[in-house]
Formats: structure tokens, C-alpha cells, sequence
């Protein structure tokens, strides 16, 4: 659950969830769309149905468990970089805090839009970095 000197993910409750908050489902981290909660039978307790959509690759997932059991929320950390090279399809970034370097995918929306020596704002969620925009 470490890496480094934060922590990747943290537990809420299902009930807890609001629309546009977070969640991990099958350990994809995922931007809830919706949570509908049943109301309590005469012998079980309520059940939650939690819509949502994938950050990084937009599929729609959702799960359905007791309203009052835990999940995992991601923790969404947003660092600045610098542009060092454009690579075909892949970008190399540095980091403006530890100076590492590392490569990234363009992702579709921002392809021709990228120019080195340039900075930009990339997201590290759950170990994965990424520079898709995540409003």
C-alpha cells in the first residue's frame, strides 16, 4: 500500500461515495457516476450499486455490495514535469521535483499539441503516471 512517501489508495464506505468522487473496481481506478442505495429488507441490509467509469481507459464498470462495506478510493496525485523529447506516439517527461525520467503514451486529444521544453502537468494514480487530463 506504501510506494515512496504516499499512500496509493484508502478505504470509504460504499454509502460513503458521491458522484464524481473516486473508487477502485477490479483495481482500476474509476470517477463514480452513480450510487444507488436499496432500502434495508425485513432480514438484510441495504444494498449499494455503484456505476462508474474507468480514468484511464473510459470503460464503464460497476458493483453492487452491502452499503455499509468498505472499498478502496484512489489517491490522485498531480505532479509537474517538463517535456524533454517527443518519441512518435510517446512523450519523455522529467520530473520537476526528483528529476527522474521516465516515458509516457500521448494520449489522443493531446497528439501535435506537445512541443519539448515545454511543462506539463501529469497525474500519478494507484503507481500508474499519466498525462490524460482528470477533471
Amino acid at each position: 500500500m506504501l510506494r515512496g512517501d504516499f499512500l496509493e489508495k484508502t478505504v470509504s464506505t460504499i454509502k460513503g461515495l458521491k458522484k464524481g468522487g473516486f473508487v477502485l473496481i477490479d483495481d482500476a481506478p474509476c470517477r463514480v457516476e452513480k450510487v444507488a442505495i436499496s432500502s434495508s429488507g425485513k432480514h438484510g441490509a441495504s444494498k449499494a450499486k455503484v456505476d462508474a467509469i474507468g480514468l484511464l481507459d473510459g470503460k464503464r464498470r460497476s458493483i453492487v455490495k452491502p452499503a455499509s462495506e468498505n472499498v478502496d478510493v484512489p489517491i490522485i496525485i498531480k505532479k509537474n514535469s517538463q517535456i524533454l523529447a517527443i518519441i512518435g506516439e510517446r512523450v519523455q517527461l522529467m520530473d520537476l521535483t526528483d528529476f527522474s525520467v521516465f516515458e509516457l503514451d500521448i494520449p489522443e486529444e493531446m497528439k501535435g499539441t506537445l512541443k519539448p521544453g515545454t511543462e506539463i502537468p501529469y497525474f500519478e494514480i494507484v503507481g500508474i503516471k499519466t498525462i490524460k487530463q482528470i477533471k
